[in-house]
């Protein structure tokens, strides 16, 4: 990484990218065209799959950052970049969600080094289509929250699980696989229905995935499984099984500036 003329290099750039809930086909064409062209692979390998990180080039360096804190870091990612490299910073799910980029950003704007994000796929969604289920429902289920239980980290009660239950929309509970008791009391206090639909996708994408259909009467039982205590993501359907009317996008009586009803 030497400069032969003794200027410094103009800065790499660095690229956040999402390397969706751990299926290696789930990732963004993009995604995976910079994480082969990357001279720093960095990743954190507790949650994403080694077989995303096989795309990187024969050449890069590929670095697991699960043992590193902050600024480990970025001094690895600041050494590449200020010498003119690229760097890939893989993310599980889509780096925009729960994904601590505010504070790479900021040490990235103090050096001046320039950084973009590429989406990938989070697990609500990948969980959603594993099991085949709408997390909308006309009529029923217009919204659809994400938000996870307080722990080490609080949740502002406005944003909790209790007070957007309560809105009657579909919901993400991530972060929380080993409260699935907690959920339960938090979804009560909402006023929910006990038969209201509850999905349990544990490492979804992953060779390992598990998909439990629950309901919020049997929502404890999952509180007993060892294996469900780890990665899952919780879906809570208040429309799904409803009788609610069909969409009315595709009925034959419903004009719109493509097709006249």
């Amino acid at each position: 990484m030497q400069n032969s003329n003794n200027t410094a290099p103009a800065p790499g750039k660095v690229w956040f990218i999402g390397a969706g809930p751990g299926d290696p086909e789930l990732i963004t064409l993009k995604g995976r065209r910079l994480i082969a062209a990357a001279d720093l692979v960095i990743y954190a390998g507790s949650l994403v799959p080694e077989s995303i990180i096989q795309y990187a080039g024969s050449g890069a360096e590929i670095v697991d950052s699960s043992p590193l804190h902050l600024a480990e870091i970025h001094r690895l990612v600041r050494k590449y970049a200020l010498s003119g490299l690229t760097v890939a910073r893989v993310h599980t799910g889509d780096p925009c969600l729960y994904g601590a980029l505010r504070e790479q950003m900021e040490l990235l704007d103090a050096d001046g080094i320039a950084y973009a994000v590429v989406p990938g796929v989070s697990a609500a969604f990948a969980a959603a289509a594993a099991a085949s289920v709408s997390l909308t429902a006309p009529e029923t289920a217009q919204s659809f929250s994400i938000t996870r239980l307080s722990g080490r980290t609080g949740v502002p009660d406005s944003q909790g699980v209790r007070s957007l239950a309560a809105h009657g929309g579909s919901l993400a509970v991530y972060l929380s696989g080993a409260e699935a008791q907690k959920l339960a009391v938090e979804l009560r206090a909402a006023k929910l229905p006990e038969h209201t639909p509850i999905l349990a996708a544990y490492r979804v994408g992953w060779p390992e995935e598990k998909l439990v259909r629950t309901t919020l009467a049997g929502l404890e039982d999952i509180a007993q499984q060892e294996d469900l205590r780890g990665q899952v993501v919780f879906l809570v359907l208040p429309g799904e099984g409803q009788p609610g009317r069909p969409s009315r996008l595709y009925d034959k009586n419903f004009s719109h500036g493509f097709r006249q009803g």
